[in-house]
Parts: structure tokens; sequence; C-alpha cells
């Protein structure tokens, strides 16, 4: 087992103990995948809820993913009342056909898509992203090359699991149906984390970081070369 395996191992893999319950629950926004609105779920279950940050991920088609790890395997009834309050905390405007849940409401079978992946036909991958690189995605939610495996490693390796007790704290935060909290924070909340980035001095910065993935840098490089 690399050490990619064993990140995903830690973050979403049930014990073999609980082979019924979950510890992934994913939230996707596709056809456009546009990254202002999913910031809004990132930023607010961070603000609103005090939950760790989840994973960011393009899907190599058209869709961008947060990924919620949970310490503790919940059903996949529970896991789907989760991300159908998110939705509707925080994404009541946007159309229902544009969402994916996994593990979705109307059931079905549960399996963890592979990341990264190369989706066929188009020959694109699947991959982690780092937050700061997030709006780069939004118009191409995809890698043209394969993401390295260590590159992938370290940004699941900053996460943590959201515990039982802050699971079940959000779940009664989070009442079917509620309202979206991006009109109820303060101005100086709603915009955390959003500081105001030149694009191409951002891009600069990483096409220059080599600590950054290979395949992140030349995506850097190639919308750099568009915008000139």
């Amino acid at each position: 087992m690399n050490r990619l395996q064993s990140e995903l191992h830690r973050l979403y893999m049930p014990p073999a103990a609980n082979p019924g319950g979950v510890r992934l629950a994913l939230l996707e926004l596709a056809a456009p995948a546009d990254w202002s609105e999913l910031a809004k779920v990132w930023r607010g279950v961070q603000l609103d809820l005090q939950l760790p940050a989840p994973a960011i991920a393009v899907s190599g088609s058209d869709g961008m993913q947060l990924w919620f790890s949970l310490q503790a395997p919940a059903s996949a009834s529970q896991a789907a009342a989760f991300l159908e309050r998110l939705r509707a905390r925080y994404l009541p405007g946007v159309e229902p056909g544009r969402v994916r849940l996994l593990p979705s409401a109307a059931g079905g079978p549960f399996t963890v898509p592979p990341i990264p992946a190369q989706s066929q036909p188009s020959g694109n991958w699947s991959a982690f992203v780092a937050p700061d690189l997030a709006p780069v995605f939004a118009e191409a939610p995809w890698l043209d090359i394969q993401p390295g495996a260590e590159g992938q490693a370290d940004l699941l390796a900053r996460l943590e699991s959201i515990k039982p007790a802050a699971f079940d704290a959000a779940m009664q935060a989070l009442p079917p149906g509620a309202p979206d909290a991006t009109t109820q924070r303060p101005p100086s909340e709603a915009a955390a984390g959003t500081p105001d980035v030149d694009p191409k001095q951002f891009l600069q910065r990483v096409l220059n970081d080599e600590t950054v993935d290979l395949a992140l840098r030349i995506e850097a490089a190639k919308a750099l070369l568009q915008s000139r």
C-alpha cells in the first residue's frame, strides 16, 4: 500500500468490522463546475458548523467535488441526509440536476469513485486539488496528465475526519430545508478565506512553486499562455 492508498484508507474506508457503514460523503456540482457556488459549502461547513475542511476534487469530466471524511462509519441514510441538508442550506438556488450526492437519499449501490482516475474517451484525469487552486479548474475540472501519487497523498495528509460529536452537532444545526447560511453571516465572515488575488500573479506563483504537483504547474502554465 503506497502513501496515497494509505491516506484514502485513513480518511474514507470503513473498517472491516463495519462493512455496512460509510465514511465518505461526497457532494458534486457539475455542468458547469462552478467553484464560486461550491465554495459556499466548503467555507460554510468550516465557519458555521466548525467542521474540518473536506477534500476538493475535480471529477475528470464536468464536475467539482467535496469529499467529507467521517471518523466513525455512519449509515448510508445518515450520510445522505447530511448531504441533503448541506445542499438545502448552501445551494438552494442550484438546479437539483447539477448536484450529485453520494450516498444518495434514493439509495442504490455505494461505490467510492477512484481518484486519480482517467476518464474515457477524453483521456482527462480526476484529481484532488489544493483549495487555492480550485478556482483554476472551474471551467475545465480535470488534469490533462496523470497527477503524481505523492502530491495527491500530501493534499490528503493535511485533512482531518469529522468526529462523531461534531457530526451530530452539525446535523442538529442543519434541519431539513434550512435557509442558505451565507445570507445570515456577517460580511467579514462570508468573505473569510477569499482575499483578492490577481489571477496572473497567482498562476505565476503556482508555476514557480516546485512543491506544487507537476500536473498543476502545467495547468497554471497553460492558463498563463492563454491569458497573454
